[in-house]
């Protein structure tokens, strides 16, 4: 498979009994990286197979993508044999990953206990929607019922007049899948000091809860209160792209300096004397009428001229851009960020790595694969015997 046995992660065995999105997120970055990813799948495969655009109804454009550099093992997990197959494979993997809650990983005779009696050594994640000590433990959770739980819709509340709304992108998911990646990679950082596997657990709505809160928390972090949790930067409705005469532009004046030098490219305006602008304190204080001076200064120039001035006064601004001109964006190009693969599924145009290592580059692997296509493979690695595969596929276990 492409790039496997070169990144940082190379070596390592991850067995992924995970769907939808947060976990094969995670997963996508350890086969990135360089780990033998073992997607485990049950007779239907992923729920994502079937979702729109692409011209194979069983992988479509998310899967493929999401699942990238993944082998995949098709069981009934519902059956004692595929059970008994998953246990056999642990024997020899570095890491279970799963996203079912705590009661449905259990029925399956596949939580933490059964994992470690078969390898003491493994690092077992669980990626679910709310911590299991707590009464929410089996709410079903998905990105949208953890942005509105979390916070993070009532802030974007702020910026839309009060109008809930949801981030235009499943950033709980994707947090949260970036949380379990670096929480096994951690795991398995401390086992190779100590010897020792453990259990992780990473629950979307604490994950979501903890990445609002990083600036958010503000005034509530004090005992008493010295303020609303809420950062009024974030949430002010004037903190949003700035008309121009003839478009739009995102600018962050944010620092002193970049607000001395914006006011001297202005040729320092009367305005621009105003206390409020003295310092961050006074501009946090008064950001509602901070934003809406400079977006009155930004509606008299086009966006080229603008994008000048903020390129000589070296404050941070770029023109808007749409999902379509980032294919061709020419610092994505200049890059290779962008790559154009020939595959089995097609030609297909990956988005890169974002992440360099210099001694151990990862790479991305083939397209999320056809359900099952490894299966006889992975068992054979596993130690199975042929006529031990030929009763599992027998009874159904298996699905070949």
């Amino acid at each position: 498979m492409s790039g496997r046995g070169k990144g940082p992660l190379a070596g390592v065995r991850v067995l992924d009994l995970t769907s939808v999105l947060m976990g094969p997120y995670a997963t996508q970055i350890f086969a990135d990286l360089g780990a033998d990813v073992i997607k485990i799948e049950g007779p239907a495969g992923d729920t994502t197979r079937a979702i729109p655009p692409g011209p194979d109804a069983r992988r479509g454009a998310m899967f493929l993508n999401v699942n990238r550099g993944k082998r995949s093992l098709a069981l009934d997990l519902k059956q004692v044999a595929a059970r008994d197959a998953v246990l056999r494979l642990a024997e020899g993997a570095d890491v279970f990953i799963h996203s079912m809650r705590a009661q449905a990983i259990a029925r399956l005779g596949l939580d933490y206990a059964a994992l470690r009696a078969a390898n003491p050594k493994i690092i077992y994640a669980n990626l679910y929607g709310y911590g299991r000590n707590g009464p929410y433990r089996d709410y079903p959770a998905y990105d949208d019922i953890v942005q509105a739980a979390s916070g993070v819709v009532d802030l974007q509340a702020r910026l839309s007049g009060g109008e809930p709304t949801y981030v235009a992108n499943v950033i709980a998911d994707k947090v949260s899948g970036l949380t379990g990646a670096y929480a096994v990679i951690a795991a398995l950082f401390a086992r190779e000091r100590s010897g020792i596997g453990q259990e992780v657990e990473v629950p979307m709505f604490e994950t979501m809860v903890s990445f609002a809160s990083v600036e958010h928390l503000c005034g509530a972090l004090f005992d008493p209160p010295q303020g609303p949790p809420e950062y009024p930067r974030a949430t002010s409705p004037s903190r949003r792209p700035y008309r121009t005469a003839d478009g739009h532009v995102g600018v962050m004046i944010y620092n002193d300096k970049q607000w001395q030098a914006f006011f001297r490219e202005l040729g320092n305006p009367p305005w621009s004397q105003d206390p409020m602008f003295a310092n961050l304190r006074s501009r946090t204080e008064n950001i509602g009428e901070v934003l809406a001076s400079v977006a009155r200064e930004l509606a008299m120039r086009t966006t080229a001229e603008w994008m000048d001035l903020f390129r000589r006064a070296e404050i941070p601004a770029t023109p808007i851009a749409s999902l379509d001109q980032l294919l061709h964006d020419p610092h994505l190009v200049e890059t290779g960020f962008w790559q154009e693969r020939e595959t089995e599924a097609g030609t297909l145009r990956y988005p890169g790595i974002p992440t360099t290592f210099s001694e151990t580059p990862g790479a991305i692997g083939d397209p999320g694969p056809v359900l099952g296509a490894d299966t006889m493979a992975v068992l054979a690695e596993a130690g199975l015997a042929p006529d031990e595969i030929d009763a599992l596929v027998a009874s159904g276990a298996v699905i070949s």
